[in-house]
């Protein structure tokens, strides 16, 4: 296997990002993403730091992985939280601490600015793996539950 290399995603990973949040939404909600959507949702993010960024994992110059990060105010302490989003590692490399390298990158991102304040994510309650993933990397659950409209 060769060297992981991380970076921020560009407009020539768009279709490997929609395919990764197609996968990603059946194996966690059993739920079917519209293509051309998904499509253009990804492209306006790649195309708009004001909206986030994703990090993309390649190998060999394959995409292997990616993460996403947006970003909230935080009023109470006047600083941004990095929310990270649409987390997803190919199959076969799964458990090989990708996810970690990613999460690094997005943490040395974070530090480069004057702002950021904390980071933020959302996991299915049943995904057990990956909520142990996040508390190896110093991440806790918090006292706030999540609801939607």
């Amino acid at each position: 296997m060769g060297k992981i290399k991380i970076r921020v995603a560009n407009n020539s990973d768009v279709s490997s990002l929609v395919k990764f949040n197609q996968l990603m939404a059946w194996e966690t909600e059993q739920k079917k993403l519209d293509q051309a959507i998904l499509f253009k949702g990804v492209s306006a993010l790649v195309a708009d730091d004001n909206k986030g960024f994703y990090l993309v994992a390649e190998q060999n110059d394959e995409v292997v992985g990616s993460l996403m990060v947006t970003t909230e105010w935080s009023d109470w302490r006047n600083g941004v939280f990095w929310w990270v989003q649409s987390v997803y590692i190919t199959v076969d490399f799964r458990r090989q601490g990708i996810y970690a390298q990613l999460y690094a990158q997005v943490k040395a991102l974070a530090e480069q600015q004057q702002n950021v304040c904390g980071f933020r994510l959302y996991v299915e309650k049943e995904n057990i793996i990956a909520q142990k993933t996040y508390e190896s990397l110093g991440m806790q659950p918090t006292h706030y539950l999540m609801y939607e409209e």
